[in-house]
């Protein structure tokens, strides 16, 4: 077989290499990883075919399972030790979380993408509070068309896995359809916290890249198009 393609930096990574390079890192660690899926298998068997209220009380109860879930990930991947900063960021930026979700996942998302950065910078960079929070909309911003494809497109690969999943353990064993449901959740949730904590190196890259190029602006050139002469001798 042909040898694959070196991946590439993280500050020219796509959406599939992203979801590459997350499935890699759950394949890496993944005992140390598979109880992050504990939080949305909970939170999915007390919240299914409940209403939005119930739901949002739900996760909003599940909270300290996420916050640490997320640390977690972010310890598996970055290699980085939780701090109590990274935690109190990790609660703020949740607690809005819900109450989008229940109008649709999307601003959720897009929240998470905007600003959750903020957790893995404040443990990167062992930044404060008001700091983490600065770091992370920057973060965030630095390719925000990125960080939003890139999770919008791993709750997808998630969602359609686990329902394509659970349906295979309903129909093919004796479990019932709740226990399958809590078995996909188990097995494929790591990868959203992994991806999560993922998206910060790719981010972080380009984030760089953006303000090398503020401070080296191209060469200017002539009227034609050449670069500037240079001086004979």
């Amino acid at each position: 077989m042909p040898e694959l393609p070196p991946p590439l930096p993280p500050h020219e990574r796509n959406v599939g290499q992203f979801i590459a390079e997350t499935i890699r890192a759950y394949g890496q660690h993944f005992w140390l990883a598979l109880p992050l899926g504990l939080p949305l298998a909970i939170a999915d068997q007390l919240s299914v075919r409940e209403a939005a209220g119930v739901q949002m009380l739900v996760f909003w109860g599940t909270l300290p399972l996420f916050v640490a879930a997320y640390l977690w990930a972010c310890r598996l991947v970055l290699d980085e030790q939780p701090t109590l900063v990274a935690a109190g960021v990790a609660v703020l930026i949740w607690l809005p979380f819900p109450a989008l979700r229940s109008i649709y996942v999307l601003p959720a998302i897009a929240w998470l993408a905007f600003i959750g950065l903020a957790v893995p910078a404040a443990m990167v960079d062992r930044l404060g509070f008001r700091d983490a929070l600065v770091r992370g909309r920057e973060l965030g911003t630095a390719d925000y068309v990125h960080a939003l494809a890139s999770l919008v497109s791993l709750v997808l690969v998630v969602g359609i896995s686990s329902n394509v999943l659970s349906s295979l353990l309903h129909t093919q064993g004796d479990n019932d359809q709740r226990a399958a449901v809590f078995l996909s959740d188990l097995v494929l949730g790591p990868l959203l916290f992994l991806g999560g904590a993922l998206l910060y190196v790719d981010q972080a890259a380009r984030a760089v890249r953006s303000s090398d190029a503020d401070l080296h602006p191209p060469v200017d050139t002539d009227p034609a198009g050449r670069p500037d002469a240079q001086v004979e001798s």
